[in-house]
């Protein structure tokens, strides 16, 4: 939630150019990557009526013409994948200049938190960022902002794929970036634009809502009445007042270290519990999620006799909010700001040869706490840098005091929210059309899970309407079905929601041209709605891609069920991409159902006949329908032999739970 409301206050407020200027949107800078083997757009603001020439490398020359608003647009011819290139855009007497450009291949990375899902949150994290040194591969992450007109910029800046860049970017966009500039051999640009928490009609534009009369209950949660800006300006104003009344309340004053005996290296710690560092509390340990307050990390580390009495520098990352930290038990720095990186000096007369303390008093007023930056930035060197002894891993913890945040008063409603239909098309959307791409990767879809039959038209409509407004005819749009999920607390209604997501996506797969779909059903987590398991993710969607956009014979998803036939008491199954056979993971094959003209669904066995499956219970002798994976976090297990999980489906179209929902 840190920043959400300052990212919301521009919603009426365009990032306009001024006239009288040469100048782009920030999608274009050094480091990019231009779209390569197609006519690349490029376009920016000069002086109204303006002759506008673009330069590539001193040899390739488009000139264009501004209109009466000074907007302009040039095509570069197609250039083949490579570089580096020097891009010049001149107008009158102004001229900017891009360097370290590169042709290849360019895909946009949207959706919500499992899409956004940063690196350095997954599996294996500490190696596969420590691997990432990919300088052709370059990340572009679109700023967040929620606003209710469509914008023309964004704020944004092309980055070099390394350790340190690479660390809070999307890691299903990582994962597939990487197996595409692997494979093809060519230069990858990802532009990631993604938030958490938000459904599909927020990255739609309003008038392909107001298209289809389904979507009218989502057009009518969008506060029209903000658009006149004398309107907006006073509720801004109302609502600014009521944040700061209810910020002096909700936010934790700090009362001082009351236990600095924790800093000191003879304290008894033994009680104390471990967390893995860094990452925020709330994600190191579940019973602290919510908790603002202070909390002590300790850790001892053994250094060789050529470090004792030399001059340390300790660095720890980013830290949520506030700390003090300690070595051997003397105060060596604190730091009041969360966004500062801790970089504190350790005098060489702490210094001893042998164990040493680092004691660390954190405390959080408000949102995540703790340690929230990367491995790689936390570490204990010598003056100088000549040696490094890192300090990522088990810390010991305790909680000094907290308040969990189920006690702060209600939060003043906002205006509008990341949740509000098109906010997010108008300001992380639209700003990079018609910026030249491939396609694009999408993982969103929990948000709409309550209306998961909506999806069945929603999820199609966002895909065609972008396409359209990017005026490159039908691109690759590959997307991520969910993954298997299912809570205890999860309320019973709500059960089998999830199921209907899937077959809304499975539709959007079998139906939309050029879509690819990677099927997750076997690396979720029944307990977290955010599996850690991306790498796979990445590597599905890029085994798409391979064949949906470059056209190499792979196969690229698991089995899809095509149709079935009853055969006396059993049903038989027939399914598109089986790849080289069909196969069961474990002794038999799970995950099937059957039903009679009754409609109530049983266990059923299921056995495999060369590219089909057939299915039958006993206590179904005249079976109508079946389903498969047909739960939120089901025991499935049907794949073909490359090892690409079947998708959930139905051979039914009964009325399910959320048909109503709107």
């Amino acid at each position: 939630m840190r920043g959400l409301f300052s990212v919301l206050v521009l919603a009426c407020l365009g990032l306009g150019r001024a006239q009288g200027q040469l100048k782009l949107p920030s999608v274009f800078g050094d480091h990019m990557v231009l779209q390569c083997g197609m006519d690349v757009a490029i376009w920016g603001w000069a002086k109204p009526n303006e002759e506008v020439v673009v330069i590539l490398d001193g040899q390739v020359k488009v000139k264009t013409k501004s209109g009466e608003q000074g907007r302009w647009m040039a095509k570069l011819p197609p250039q083949p994948a490579g570089g580096p290139h020097e891009l010049v855009i001149a107008a009158g007497n102004e001229k900017i200049r891009f360097t370290d450009v590169l042709f290849g291949e360019v895909w946009l990375c949207s959706g919500q938190s499992n899409m956004a899902w940063a690196l350095k949150l997954t599996q294996n994290a500490p190696k596969e960022i420590s691997e990432a040194n990919y300088p052709q591969i370059r990340i572009f992450v679109v700023g967040q902002a929620a606003t209710l007109k469509p914008q023309n910029d964004c704020k944004g800046q092309w980055l070099i794929c390394n350790p340190e860049t690479v660390a809070d970017f999307s890691a299903v966009a990582y994962f597939f970036g990487r197996e595409i500039h692997t494979s093809l051999k060519v230069p990858v640009g990802l532009i990631g634009s993604y938030w958490g928490g938000t459904p599909a009609e927020a990255w739609m534009d309003m008038e392909t809502l107001k298209t289809e009369p389904d979507f009218e209950p989502i057009v009518k949660r969008f506060p029209h009445h903000l658009l006149d800006p004398e309107t907006f300006a006073k509720a801004q104003a109302e609502h600014n007042q009521a944040m700061a009344e209810w910020w002096k309340k909700a936010v934790l004053t700090d009362l001082g270290n009351k236990r600095e005996e924790w800093s000191k290296p003879d304290f008894n710690d033994s009680d104390w519990e471990t967390m893995e560092l860094p990452q925020p509390w709330e994600l190191a340990k579940p019973q602290m999620f919510g908790t603002d307050g202070a909390v002590w990390f300790r850790k001892v580390v053994r250094l060789p006799n050529s470090w004792a009495g030399k001059d340390l520098v300790l660095h720890l990352g980013t830290i949520n909010d506030q700390d003090t930290t300690y070595f051997n038990g003397e105060q060596v720095g604190s730091t009041q700001e969360a966004k500062f990186v801790r970089r504190y000096k350790v005098s060489g007369q702490l210094v001893k040869a042998g164990d040493n303390l680092i004691a660390v008093r954190v405390f959080n007023r408000w949102g995540a706490g703790g340690f929230v930056g990367v491995p790689s930035q936390m570490f204990l060197e010598l003056a100088g840098g000549s040696e490094k002894l890192p300090l990522a891993g088990a810390w010991k913890f305790k909680v000094e005091f907290a308040r969990s945040q189920s006690e702060l008063p209600p939060q003043p409603k906002p205006l509008f929210t990341h949740q509000t239909p098109t906010v997010l098309f108008n300001g992380m959307i639209n700003p990079v059309i018609p910026y030249t791409i491939r396609g694009v990767i999408w993982y969103q879809g929990e948000s709409n899970v309550y209306r998961a039959f909506q999806y069945r038209k929603l999820f199609p409509a966002l895909i065609s309407s972008w396409r359209k407004l990017w005026g490159q005819g039908d691109f690759p749009f590959l997307f991520v079905q969910l993954a298997n999920f299912q809570p205890d607390k999860v309320a019973p209604q709500t059960k089998g929601m999830w199921a209907e997501l899937r077959e809304a996506q499975l539709l959007t797969f079998k139906t939309v041209p050029n879509t690819g779909m990677a099927v997750t059903i076997d690396i979720g987590n029944p307990n977290d709605i955010h599996p850690r398991n991306k790498r796979d993710v990445g590597k599905r969607l890029a085994l798409a891609a391979l064949a949906i956009a470059y056209g190499q014979k792979v196969v690229h998803s698991g089995p899809i069920y095509r149709s079935m036939r009853i055969e006396g008491d059993k049903i038989r199954l027939f399914f598109d991409h089986v790849g080289s056979g069909l196969v069961a993971k474990g002794d038999k094959l799970v995950g099937f159902t059957i039903a009679g003209a009754d409609r109530k669904f049983v266990d059923a066995k299921a056995k495999i006949e060369g590219d089909t499956v057939l299915v039958w219970s006993e206590e179904v002798s005249e079976p109508v329908a079946v389903r498969y994976g047909w739960a939120d976090n089901p025991n499935c297990n049907l794949y073909n032999k490359e090892g690409l999980p079947a998708s959930p489906f139905r051979t039914d179209d009964w009325e399910g739970l959320t048909d109503k929902n709107r």
